[in-house]
């Protein structure tokens, strides 16, 4: 069975989180908000888990690895949570509510007997030196956590955040921040983090990684499962022969063509709408990348809606602005990139450029290799030669973008910062805040300071603001994005998952890259 679920109707809570000043869910799953659930028997089997995507870092400070932060979801908590099936908040280290003395102002109590998996309990300062290490100088966390000012002990259980600014989606943006022992060091986190959350891990291997039942845990969301194996299955083919063969019981990143075959090995396949994108980045301090002229007429030369036709299989929806259209926050952007190549020559015209001659890099995940044939067509049907260069992921960052003196000209990359959360303040600051992505990558702040500045006191004014005043700001910013697109996506995809409902129960299909079994439960 195929069910889609429209990112608009999860859009509707998260909608509320936004737009109102300070406040989270009060639920989580069904239980009270800040109330351990009830303990719910684990099954006497494992929950196996089909993941496309493979790291080797796993510190919940530090990592940005789409496989890393699926995992640690299960065992390493914030003070609150999101349902990653909606983006409703709930306490999940913290006993309850923020309690606020000002609109900067406000104190997090630790739930009670909360304790660490390896049974020492969890202290204000292991949540100090957790906010420390994620607002690092040069962390990709700390433009998520820049209205911040500072993070105190009241006492053991208590903590105190002072604002820089009034910060109308707080709640949220705590999320971010994984609470993690003041004497665990980095390498440690990095090899196999310990957490406060309902599974610890007991292996992880560059192919697999495994899960058990924390038994200190005191949260909401106590183990449905004896263990939880993470399959490290990068080939698309391969994971879907894990899944029709009954080796894994949810597989990610399901290939459209595959749906049959997984339903009819007797597996659910779920469609949810996501953030999920490929982008086009551009070295913005090499002519003639530096001409928004020149940026814009590369998104108008790809025939977007043929990417997807051809090698989506229809999954996925052009990008029209910024965030996709089941973002609460959406709103058209001034320019949106529809397929016109006519337009593509006059903007390089009228920008001086003539025989231009390009490598465009690309990362060697499946889908982004397929597409990028028909990336290379289409710009040089507009007259501009291109060369192809697939890298790993990580080689293409550390060899081209993360470098001094960059050389490349135009990168294609798949991205998704929604694992963080939704809000438009958090995705617009994670490509285009004070951080790695404008500093290096872009090198935006350094080809034009003064637009970036203006980006940045859009997005803070937008965070500060409520109800139509935010949203008056988010359009702002979604307008000047759209016209200077230093880096911008071809598409928003809708995201698929397999799973088999006779050997995992409650479990939720999410829009993002992950698996989210916090609340499943195995049936076998």
């Amino acid at each position: 069975m195929i069910f889609k679920k429209r990112g608009i109707v999860a859009g509707i809570a998260a909608l509320s989180l936004v737009l109102t000043a300070c406040s989270g869910s009060d639920s989580a799953g069904n239980q009270p908000s800040g109330e351990a659930a009830e303990a719910v028997p684990a099954g006497n089997g494992e929950i196996h888990l089909g993941v496309a995507y493979e790291t080797t870092n796993y510190h919940p400070s530090q990592t940005s690895s789409a496989l890393a932060l699926g995992t640690n979801w299960h065992v390493v908590e914030g003070l609150y949570e999101f349902n990653m099936d909606d983006y409703t908040v709930y306490p999940a280290l913290a006993a309850g509510e923020p309690n606020w003395s000002s609109d900067t102002e406000f104190e997090v109590d630790l739930r009670e007997d909360a304790k660490f998996s390896d049974g020492t309990p969890v202290t204000s300062q292991d949540v100090i030196s957790s906010f420390d290490r994620s607002m690092a100088e040069g962390n990709l966390y700390t433009s998520m956590l820049s209205f911040i000012d500072s993070v105190d002990a009241v006492d053991e259980d208590t903590v105190k955040f002072t604002l820089n600014q009034p910060f109308s989606i707080a709640t949220n943006r705590l999320v971010v921040a994984k609470i993690v022992p003041e004497s665990a060091t980095d390498d440690e986190l990095t090899a196999m983090p310990i957490g406060s959350g309902p599974y610890k891990y007991v292996s992880i291997t560059d192919s697999k990684l495994e899960a058990v039942p924390n038994e200190h845990y005191t949260g909401p969301n106590p183990a449905g499962a004896d263990k939880i194996v993470w399959d490290v299955i990068k080939d698309d083919t391969a994971r879907t022969t894990a899944a029709t063969s009954g080796t894994i019981d949810v597989m990610e990143a399901v290939p459209a063509a595959s749906a049959p075959m997984l339903e009819s090995a007797g597996m659910t396949v779920a469609e949810v709408d996501g953030f999920n994108l490929p982008f086009m980045l551009f070295n913005t301090t090499k002519e003639p990348f530096n001409d928004p002229r020149v940026r814009q007429a590369f998104l108008y030369a790809v025939n977007t809606d043929m990417l997807i036709q051809n090698n989506m299989d229809g999954k996925a929806t052009p990008a029209t602005s910024f965030l996709p259209e089941s973002n609460p926050a959406y709103n058209q952007a001034k320019n949106v990139f529809t397929y016109d190549p006519e337009k593509a020559k006059s903007l390089l015209e009228e920008a001086g450029v003539t025989d231009l001659n390009i490598t465009l890099l690309t990362t060697d995940h499946p889908w982004i290799s397929e597409l990028a044939p028909q990336v290379q067509n289409d710009l040089q049907a507009v007259g501009i030669k291109v060369s192809l260069q697939s890298e790993a992921s990580a080689s293409l960052y550390a060899n081209n973008l993360d470098v001094d003196t960059p050389t490349f000209d135009v990168a294609l990359a798949p991205g998704d910062p929604s694992v963080f959360g939704n809000d438009p303040a958090l995705l617009m600051n994670w490509w285009y805040g004070d951080n790695v992505w404008t500093t290096k990558r872009t090198f935006w702040q350094q080809s034009d300071q003064a637009t970036w500045q203006k980006l940045q006191d859009i997005i803070n004014e937008g965070a500060a603001a409520e109800g139509a005043a935010q949203q008056e700001k988010w359009n702002e910013a979604f307008d000047l994005i759209s016209e200077e697109v230093p880096l911008y996506p071809l598409f928003h995809r809708t995201m698929l998952t397999g799973y088999n409902p006779s050997t995992v129960a409650d479990f939720k299909p999410i829009g993002t890259t992950g698996l989210w079994a916090v609340t499943a439960r195995s049936n076998r």
